[in-house]
């Protein structure tokens, strides 16, 4: 089971930048190592995140399995209006987590 955890500003000014951080715990197996019996590990990774201020998105990442365990992303964007920003991660064996901050704009 993966956990997120995500940071951004509670308010921000009408056009200021605005840095967002995310973190994701997730086990990502990349598929090539082998148990002690010989037997292929099943890979296990996180392939999508995607982040949507009210809706629209403004930061993509297509994850591919050289990334490391528990990936840290951080990014920035411009306060325009007050609302709301998702953040979704989508991965192998139909795994989806989804996160979401409301922010304050002035």
């Amino acid at each position: 089971m993966a956990s997120a955890l995500v940071h951004v500003p509670a308010t921000a000014k009408r056009g200021e930048i605005i840095q967002i951080k995310t973190l994701i715990s997730h086990v990502m197996e990349t598929g090539y190592r082998r148990t002690s019996l010989g037997a292929v590990m099943p890979r296990d990774i996180l392939r999508l995140f995607v982040c949507t201020y009210n809706g629209e998105e403004v930061f993509r990442v297509e994850i591919h399995p050289a990334i490391s365990a528990n990936p840290f992303f951080s990014f920035t964007t411009v306060a325009t209006e007050s609302g709301t920003l998702a953040f979704t991660w989508t991965g192998d064996n139909g795994f989806s987590a989804t996160e979401s901050v409301a922010i304050g704009v002035e």
